[in-house]
């Protein structure tokens, strides 16, 4: 509704500072202080105003509830890719089908309830929640009244028991956990629940393997492991090229992290060098969105010159990224998961 011209006109001089005094501005156009209370003389402009008010807030959307903020993101995620959403006067035409987990409107752990390094345990917490049912059952069994006490259970009473690959060590320490350790932890979580054996795999390339060959590997077992109901655990190794004293520069591990992965296209196309990813992590429990890729040069190069493993272009991924020294090349890796293939 367009309100009065002269209540706008006097409104915009008052405003720019012009000297105008608001006893210049006629009673039937003032703007009360408080539009709960009107002021005395508005006449008809008052209810002109409670008509602009009540159309006002019926265009105010509503808060998102978790439905529509999964519905959003899966949308958004679908325009990332550059497949586009189209609406028109027939059915809704979308992407091709993405694998997504199970329970995607979990609520993710915050893996900075408890401390910096407890990435592995709470990975392995958000894979259990975002899964399907029985995996559900085996997260909702871990004891603890919210999601810090339930953190500090997985480390208690598994993480701190013998590691059986570092020999004198426990499988969680303050710096971390290896890939095997916090394999054995997730089986051991599923103890009495009757589920499958999850099993890691190393995402290296093979003898008589290329790159291309690699990306599908690694593809088959993450797309796999959410068709199967558990979504995969995913091992992140930042590497920079670091200057040394007595010879060239080497690429050297500078810090490793664990993600939980819940969409992935379900199939790749013909001559894929690179796909789509969402996952959650831990590091403050957030839903965040990257690519699994083949570099663009090769690194860890084997003996035929290709790249021995596959890149991660995590954009919202800060691991490690405090420890670089000025100028140095950096890349984050995908060295291993855990799922279920």
């Amino acid at each position: 509704m367009r309100l009065p011209v002269l209540r706008r006109r006097n409104h915009a001089v008052a405003k720019r500072g012009a000297g105008v005094s608001p006893a210049a501005i006629p009673a039937k156009y003032s703007v009360p202080s408080d539009p709960a209370e009107p002021t005395q003389g508005e006449g008809d402009h008052w209810e002109q105003h409670k008509h602009h008010e009540i159309w006002r807030r019926a265009r105010t959307p509503a808060p998102p509830t978790a439905l529509i903020r999964s519905m959003d993101a899966t949308l958004r995620f679908a325009a990332w890719l550059g497949l586009g959403i189209f609406f028109c006067n027939g059915p809704l035409l979308a992407a091709p089908p993405l694998r997504e987990a199970p329970n995607p409107s979990a609520p993710p752990a915050n893996q900075l309830s408890v401390s910096g390094n407890a990435c592995g345990p709470t990975a392995l917490l958000n894979a259990f929640r975002f899964g399907s049912p029985q995996w559900q059952r085996a997260a909702d069994a871990v004891t603890g009244k919210n999601d810090r006490e339930r953190i500090f259970t997985i480390i208690r009473e598994i993480g701190m028991r013998p590691s059986k690959h570092l020999p004198g060590r426990p499988r969680w320490n303050r710096r971390g956990v290896g890939v095997a350790d916090l394999r054995d932890m997730a089986n051991e979580m599923t103890l009495g629940h009757y589920m499958p054996p999850l099993h890691d795999e190393v995402f290296f390339i093979k003898p008589r393997e290329t790159p291309e060959k690699l990306l599908r590997r690694v593809h088959h077992c993450l797309e796999g492991s959410l068709a199967k109901g558990f979504p995969p655990v995913i091992s992140l190794r930042r590497h920079a090229l670091r200057k040394q004293k007595n010879g060239p520069a080497q690429w050297i591990v500078i810090d490793a992290h664990f993600v939980t992965l819940t969409a992935i296209p379900r199939k790749l196309e013909k001559n894929a060098r690179w796909f789509p990813v969402r996952y959650i992590d831990p590091w403050g429990g957030r839903h965040c969105e990257g690519r699994i890729s083949i570099p663009e040069k090769p690194v860890f190069s084997d003996s035929s010159g290709q790249s021995s493993c596959l890149e991660a272009l995590f954009p919202e991924a800060s691991v490690g990224m405090k420890l670089l020294r000025h100028g140095e090349q950096t890349m984050l890796f995908i060295p291993a998961a855990i799922g279920r293939w």
